[in-house]
């Protein structure tokens, strides 16, 4: 599914986030930024040593040995991905909203299009952020990152944002809650 947001271009497929070939893809990972699993697992593998390495120095040095924030965004070589770029960000784990969860995946994806804004990235590839592991309801993801991600485009020349799906059920739970801000636009 494709739709057009100010010009820009919003798209929603299913398949393998380290297939796709936007100048960037976005990394759902963990705080030490040193790989894990689901996608955050596979982009490590996909990528690299060399991403491993990357990370490794943007912890000792852009931060100092500390974890990377919940909601925050750091930038990475894709190495051997398909993708120029790795943003790297950290999903909030889900606790039932009652650490401001959903205002944080928000910033997930805001500080991601932000950053590839900054280094002039005109098209990105996003996971379901904190769906998987950290149990974060797709339901409520799903329109979280729609609407921060349509906001986005409304206000920016961006060109293209893809949320790349893991199956065909979440893309369905993406699909029905894209509808609505269709309808509004």
């Amino acid at each position: 599914m494709e739709v057009k947001v100010n010009g820009n271009s919003l798209k929603l497929v299913t398949g393998d986030i380290t297939k796709q070939t936007t100048e960037a893809i976005v990394n759902a990972a963990n705080g030490s930024l040193l790989g894990g699993g689901g996608v955050d697992g596979a982009i490590h593998t996909a990528a690299g040593k060399e991403l491993l390495e990357e990370c490794r120095k943007i912890l000792e040095e852009a931060l100092k040995g500390a974890y990377l924030p919940t909601g925050e965004a750091v930038i990475t070589n894709g190495y051997n991905l398909p993708a120029r770029y790795v943003i790297h960000t950290v999903g909030p784990i889900w606790h039932e909203n009652t650490q401001n969860e959903e205002a944080l995946l928000s910033n997930c994806y805001q500080n991601a299009l932000q950053l590839a804004m900054e280094k002039e990235i005109t098209s990105i590839s996003f996971p379901s952020i904190s769906t998987g592991v950290y149990r974060f309801p797709i339901r409520l993801a799903s329109a979280t990152a729609l609407q921060t991600i349509v906001h986005f485009l409304q206000n920016y020349s961006f060109s293209e944002v893809v949320m790349t799906l893991f199956s065909p059920q979440d893309y369905h739970v993406y699909e029905s809650a894209l509808q609505p801000l269709i309808e509004k636009h």
